[in-house]
């Protein structure tokens, strides 16, 4: 006898329970739910053309049904998927902000550097000729390791530019005393008395200061959008629990086996059940808002006292600065040197008796503007950081607001201005519960989703922490301060690699733009002239030093 027969005969106290005074006889059919149930992409073999008992369902309300136990299962899954997707994508804003502009910030830093080094490169090769050739890779040298730094590389920025001062002033040194022999001993001294002497003048303390500052900023940023995209990327990806499996099928499929497919669910209703599976998500959002927060005071960094186009730009023009602070300063540093060191011992006659080039010209001048290379990947550091801090600010308590996003979508539930012809989880009725709060703690009395409030997402919470370690980085990186980024034992420390402050003491931010950070016209010219001031300075050389220095070089 079909199953359909068997329902018919039922005791009158059964057929009255599913079936109130006056129904339309129609809605006894499955017409309807066959028809959505096979657009789903699912076999119709096991639906029955009529409503049958539903003592057998486990989910949805045990009453006249169209459901079987398969398309019960079936749809189970089906509500499972659906709900991954639905996360997936409410989430996929967020996840294409900072992948989007990871990659652009990546690039735009990379290519800033390398044009930097090519900028120098070209200039003191027409400036020095020779003398910069046979001398190139210790130029080349500080480039590598400030692209080092940038990739994470365990490098101390302050050591390193000292080592880079006290390398130069170690060249430079031989090729101004040609007529002397120095041993690794001698110059090894000389080095020591780099901060003494100060021979390049003041322009390596405060690049110090511009590169230090800079690097850390511009570091930490992009490492902070690595971790939001990574966080993002993990959180988006659900595993929902066997209770919010449950609370999903009774919410999205239930009304297929009440005969109404088209019955969406009420907006509460949905808000409940996305509370209830989304509360360790929920959890996220406050960590979450103080890493946005971190991020944003550090893009502010960047667009101000920090701009690492500014320190990069202009750096040959500084460099060059350096170097004729050292030629100028010559004689006065030698002496000292020397009363220091030791008296050197005279190099062999052979080495003097060499002629200079007659093309040598050492006189200094910037390039015009046409020969400066193109900006960084088609953008400047202000547009692009203006950008990504627009789209950080969208990005402010995105998980909390997961579930009102998912409940706004028209193809998930009735809107608002339907309550009461909406699926409530048992009929299409008004749904009476009040809403939960967000986060985990405050599912206790969740009426829809069965969420054991004592055990915490492991997954999560490993998230959280995460960016909890992320945000102090971010927040050392805006004091100017540097943070070992695989140190993460101590959350407090603010020892790390190096420091953006001189003498423990942190310039102001006017102070830093009016008095230290270089001066750039929209060509990158400089608008100090006392680089070019200088420049013409060099015609007042001794002949005699440039070509023993020439003679000391090109032996």
């Amino acid at each position: 006898m079909p199953s359909w027969i068997g329902a018919v005969i039922l005791p009158l106290s059964g057929l009255l329970l599913s079936f109130p005074a006056g129904a339309d006889v129609k809605a006894r059919s499955c017409g309807e739910v066959r028809q959505a149930y096979g657009a789903k992409g699912f076999s119709l073999a096991d639906i029955p053309f009529q409503e049958i008992a539903g003592e057998h369902l486990r989910i949805c309300p045990q009453e006249y049904t169209c459901c079987t136990t398969e398309m019960e299962d079936k749809l189970s899954q089906q509500s499972k998927l659906e709900f991954e997707n639905l996360v997936e994508e409410t989430s996929h804003f967020v996840r294409t902000t900072f992948v989007s502009r990871h990659k652009k910030f990546d690039e735009f830093f990379r290519e800033l550097l390398e044009n930097a080094e090519k900028s120098l490169n070209d200039m003191f090769v027409r400036t020095y000729g020779m003398l910069y050739m046979q001398n190139s890779e210790v130029f080349q040298d500080l480039f590598t390791e400030l692209k080092r730094y940038y990739t994470g590389g365990n490098v101390n920025l302050e050591e390193m530019l000292n080592d880079f001062w006290a390398r130069l002033l170690e060249r430079m040194f031989q090729l101004i005393n040609p007529q002397y022999h120095f041993s690794e001993d001698y110059l090894e001294c000389v080095s020591k008395y780099t901060d003494q002497l100060k021979p390049f003048g003041d322009v390596p303390r405060k690049l110090k200061i511009q590169i230090t500052r800079s690097f850390i900023a511009a570091r930490t940023f992009v490492q902070g959008l690595t971790v939001g995209r990574e966080v993002a990327n993990r959180v988006s990806k659900v595993s929902p629990t066997p209770g919010c499996i449950r609370a999903l099928m009774k919410m999205l499929y239930c009304p297929y086996c009440r005969g109404l497919p088209t019955v969406r669910p009420c907006n509460n209703y949905c808000l409940n059940v996305m509370k209830g599976c989304l509360a360790n998500q929920a959890d996220l959002d406050t960590e979450w808002n103080l890493f946005i927060d971190a991020m944003l005071l550090v893009a502010e960094r960047l667009e101000g006292p920090f701009n690492i186009e500014s320190v990069m730009d202009p750096i040959d023009v500084k460099i060059s600065e350096a170097i004729m602070n050292m030629q100028e300063n010559s004689m006065q540093v030698s002496a000292k040197v020397f009363q220091g060191c030791g008296q050197p011992k005279p190099a062999p006659a052979l080495r003097s008796a060499r002629s200079a080039p007659e093309n040598f010209n050492t006189r200094f001048r910037p390039y015009n503007p046409e020969e400066r290379p193109t900006t960084a990947a088609g953008t400047s550091l202000d547009r692009l950081v203006t950008d990504i801090k627009e789209k950080l600010k969208l990005s402010k308590k995105v998980w909390s607001a997961l579930p009102y996003t998912i409940c706004k979508d028209e193809s998930v539930t009735a809107g608002t201005s339907n309550e009461e012809e909406c699926w409530n989880g048992h009929s299409k009725a008004r749904y009476l519960p009040e809403i939960m709060n967000d986060g985990l703690t405050n599912q206790i009395n969740n009426p829809e989703v069965d969420v054991d409030i004592t055990r915490p997402d492991t997954f999560i919470r490993q998230q959280i922490m995460a960016l909890r370690v992320m945000t102090n980085k971010l927040k050392n990186a805006y004091n100017g301060n540097d943070v070992n980024f695989q140190d993460t034992s101590d959350e407090s420390s603010g020892s790390g690699s190096g420091s953006g402050c001189m003498d423990d003491v942190c310039p102001t931010e006017f102070e830093f733009v009016t008095t230290e950070a270089p001066a750039v016209d929209p060509d990158r010219r400089e608008v100090d002239s006392s680089a070019a001031q200088r420049g013409h300075s060099l015609l007042s050389w001794s002949l005699a030093c440039t070509v023993l220095a020439l003679q000391r070089l090109c032996r």
